[in-house]
């Protein structure tokens, strides 16, 4: 493909981009960066956008070198699950590493999750225990929710995985499932005549 020039490059992102939500937008553009290999950048809230360069303050301190500050509205661990309604124990393991990783306040971010923080995440979301955590995060990884971390033991969400939670959880089972309780009930009255 033969490089264009940077503007032809920045006018064909932001006519891809058009059409999404600032929140889409900034979603696809991390997940771009990620892609390309580059370093995430800080995420841009209403309170710090466009600030002018002098009057610019230092992102805040976490203990995670690539955590990102918290957005407006971050909440707890069990409200964000209970919000994203996980249907499998693999998708509690996504949604709890998205969180660490995107919503958590920023002392709490980490980009990686293992199983005493799993199970913990249980007990934070008033979740059954896992009988084996370590089994649920690996069976995570092997459908393609997470990758494994930095040493062994450890796992981070990656871009299935976000777009699951970001973009499909929660799923609502039960307006789907209102028309087929209908459907079966005009059957057996149309039996009974």
């Amino acid at each position: 493909m033969a490089k264009t020039d940077d503007l032809e490059a920045v006018r064909a992102v932001a006519t891809a981009l058009g059409g999404f939500s600032p929140e889409e937008q900034e979603r696809i553009i991390r997940w771009a960066r990620e892609k390309l290999g580059l370093a995430p950048t800080p995420r841009i809230t209403s309170e710090t956008s466009a600030p002018h360069p002098s009057t610019m303050a230092s992102p805040p301190q976490t203990s995670e070198p690539n955590a990102q500050p918290i957005a407006p509205g971050a909440r707890d661990l069990k409200t964000f699950v209970t919000t994203k309604r996980p249907k499998s124990d693999v998708q509690f393991a996504a949604t709890v590493a998205y969180f660490y990783r995107f919503e958590a306040p920023p002392e709490q971010r980490r980009n990686e999750i293992d199983k005493a923080t799993l199970q913990d995440a249980c007990r934070l979301a008033g979740r059954e225990r896992l009988q084996n955590p370590l089994n649920t995060l690996n069976n995570a990884k092997n459908l393609g929710l997470l990758d494994s971390g930095s040493e062994a033991g450890k796992f981070a969400v990656n871009t299935v995985g976000e777009n699951l939670v970001a973009m499909t959880l929660p799923t609502d089972s039960t307006a789907a499932a209102k028309p087929k309780k209908i459907k079966s009930v005009q059957r057996k009255n149309s039996k009974k005549n």
